[in-house]
């Protein structure tokens, strides 16, 4: 059931009957279905969504939603759009800390013009004091973009970090790396569908293995962003740092906007470092299939959003 539900969102993803449908609807109105996981169209919105989250105590991460452009043009595009959006979150004067796809600055095109498109974006983060997370996308970039990774980390480029995903069998292996790196690891899940082959096909060894490595992130990473909304995989953090003595300010929890509010407000009360993943852009729709892949029983108020918008 587990690798069904996520096989099956993925590939409604793709549709693009689906996409045109969810696109007309999915944004209509303020309390259209798909601003329940995404803050808006325009960085306008996502300034606003940023705020209101600051206010509530908690950290962000803005992600200008993008993926496999075909076109070296697009990618050019993509890269001037993030540099844009360093420029409006200092002037907005909110938290500066952003994420990013590879595929979006041209992986699928040209490894050098990937490359030299996240330089330009990680050069101006860099004098204005942003950080910027590396995401991990399904398995057949998981080599590449640790490539990228790694050249970058050599130019000398610390404010850069990158995401691994637990369901992958060669993350242990990659988190000892990024550890011996010194680089910050977002260590989350993962939200596509994978062939047994190269993941746990099975949630139970999924679930095993994020706290393998969350253990061993808190052990001997660089300050490590552990990113789930399952209380067993919290509680399991928590329990460990818990017995090795670590300090509240040794890690962070991630979330995504709009999931779990209640889980983001205990922990944050509690004192822990609590940062939303806030995604924005036209080119939501993928994103937001691969939530609906995570969780199923989203699919319902989905429905009833589409109908109550007609």
């Amino acid at each position: 059931m587990y690798a069904g539900a996520k096989g099956i969102f993925f590939a409604l993803s793709r549709s693009a009957a689906l996409k045109r449908l969810a696109s007309k609807y999915g944004m209509r109105s303020r309390d259209s279905f798909a601003r329940r996981f995404i803050a808006g169209e325009t960085v306008e919105e996502a300034i606003d969504t940023s705020r209101r989250v600051q206010s509530e105590g908690l950290h962000l991460t803005l992600d200008y939603l993008g993926e496999s452009v075909r076109t070296s043009e697009e990618a050019t595009a993509a890269t001037r759009a993030y540099v844009g959006l360093l420029d409006v979150i200092v002037v907005a004067g909110i938290e500066r800390n952003i994420s990013l796809k590879l595929t979006q600055l041209g992986a699928s095109i040209d490894r050098a013009t990937c490359v030299d498109n996240l330089r330009r974006i990680l050069d101006p983060a860099g004098r204005h004091d942003f950080f910027v997370r590396i995401d991990m996308e399904n398995s057949p970039w998981t080599q590449m973009t640790l490539d990228i990774f790694e050249t970058i980390w050599q130019q000398d480029y610390r404010n850069v970090g990158v995401a691994l995903q637990a369901a992958l069998y060669r993350s242990e292996r990659d988190v000892q790396r990024m550890n011996e790196l010194g680089a910050r690891v977002r260590l989350v899940k993962g939200a596509y569908k994978e062939p047994d082959s190269v993941a746990y096909p099975r949630k139970a060894d999924v679930d095993t293995a994020f706290l393998r490595l969350t253990k061993l992130l808190l052990d001997e990473g660089t300050y490590p962003a552990i990113a789930t909304h399952d209380p067993a995989m919290i509680d399991g953090t928590l329990a460990y740092a818990a017995e090795r003595g670590f300090d509240k300010s040794r890690f962070e929890f991630q979330m995504l906007y709009g999931i779990r509010r209640d889980l983001q407000a205990k922990l944050s009360a509690a004192g822990y470092a609590v940062r939303l993943y806030i995604p924005f852009g036209r080119e939501w729709f993928p994103y937001f299939m691969r939530r609906l892949g995570e969780r199923p029983a989203n699919l319902g108020f989905v429905i009833r959003g589409i109908v109550r918008e007609k």
